[in-house]
């Protein structure tokens, strides 16, 4: 389990860092990836749209036009973007990341602002997932209790290598995974399934020059948090704090869900010290993340961190109406031993 999450996270960096790799960006005369001063933004080569000809974004655009995968002349204004405006790269492009940025121009041309679309479409996306994510959880609880079952199966048949014991063996297996309705390989599907999606809305969102023109609560969508601070502007504080903070809870209450279903301490220890260091690594690559993503990420660990609270208490309330029901079953069937005793010795009234 953390090993999955820390393989996911680390993808994640990988790609708010590196754009998925350095070959997506402009880079100047000494190959050094191009960022627009007035922002600090890196500035993709695989834009959608164009920025507004008035612009000073398109003055830069246009200064490196040449190494834009569809030239400035043949790519349509932002506002006037189409799903079948200039042909697509591939599949993933054509299904994923051109149907998120039309959904986030339109939207935001109705409401009026870039940032408050980008950020109605990622909860819809993450309220869409809702489903899978709590399979996911459910998956991952009852793993644990599969992982307790299978130690004893292997205790019992420690040393014994027949055919015979190893057929037991795997029957034994398979019964464990029937009676808690485990798929070994549907946890890590449901969760691989997301990524995809996930990582097309933040392409989407990065090939969208008309986002990081727009601006929400005063902050520039495309500035990042280093040089809004570096022209004194401390307000971008708020944004890191508030990007550790949706971090730590969201992975906090993900992780105690896993904790508190072993009694391993060590283990418990290692996800306590696993979310400092994600914690950590996230907050530090958050000070060159563009205020649009930070805007996405702090409104989307949020809610992860909500929905696995609220999770947890669905499945804590179960438990106990379970173990209330084990306890009336138990008191029930002790009243009637008590009644029978009573009959066979002409105690009960």
């Amino acid at each position: 389990m953390k090993n999955k999450i820390l393989a996911v996270v680390l993808i994640i960096m990988i790609f708010l860092t590196s754009g998925c790799g350095a070959s997506n960006y402009i880079k100047d005369k000494d190959k050094k990836i191009v960022q627009y001063e007035e922002t600090g933004q890196s500035l993709p080569n695989n834009i959608l749209c164009k920025p507004e000809e008035s612009s000073e974004l398109y003055k830069v655009y246009e200064q490196y036009d040449d190494q834009l995968k569809i030239s400035l002349s043949k790519l349509p204004t932002c506002s006037k973007f189409k799903l079948n405006s200039n042909k697509s790269s591939g599949l993933w492009e054509m299904i994923f990341v051109k149907p998120l940025a039309y959904l986030i121009l339109k939207l935001g041309n109705v409401i009026g602002n870039m940032g408050i679309s980008l950020i109605l479409i990622g909860l819809l996306i993450r309220i869409i997932l809702l489903p899978f994510a709590y399979k996911t959880q459910k998956q991952s609880k009852n793993m644990q209790k599969v992982q307790q079952e299978m130690q004893k199966i292997e205790y019992k048949y420690r040393g014994r290598e027949d055919r015979d014991s190893l057929m037991m063996k795997s029957q034994e297996m398979m019964g464990v995974y029937k009676k808690y309705d485990v798929k070994p390989m549907s946890g890590c599907l449901i969760s691989f399934l997301q990524l995809p999606l996930f990582f097309a809305f933040l392409q989407a969102i990065n090939r969208v020059p008309a986002i990081f023109e727009d601006k929400l609560l005063g902050f520039n969508l495309g500035m990042t948090p280093y040089v809004g601070l570096s022209h004194g502007n401390y307000l971008y504080l708020l944004l890191i704090v508030m990007i550790a903070l949706s971090t730590y809870f969201s992975f906090k209450y993900s992780m105690n869900s896993t904790a508190q279903l072993t009694d391993n301490k060590e283990m418990a220890n290692q996800m306590n010290s696993m979310t400092t260091i994600m914690v950590i690594m996230i907050t530090l690559t958050s000070f060159s993340l563009s205020t649009a993503l930070a805007f996405y990420w702090i409104v989307t660990y949020a809610f992860i961190a909500v929905q696995t609270f609220i999770f947890k208490r669905l499945s804590n309330d179960k438990r106990v109406d379970k173990d209330k029901k084990n306890k009336n079953n138990k008191n029930k069937i002790k009243d009637k031993l008590e009644v029978k005793r009573g009959l066979k010795y002409g105690n009960n009234s």
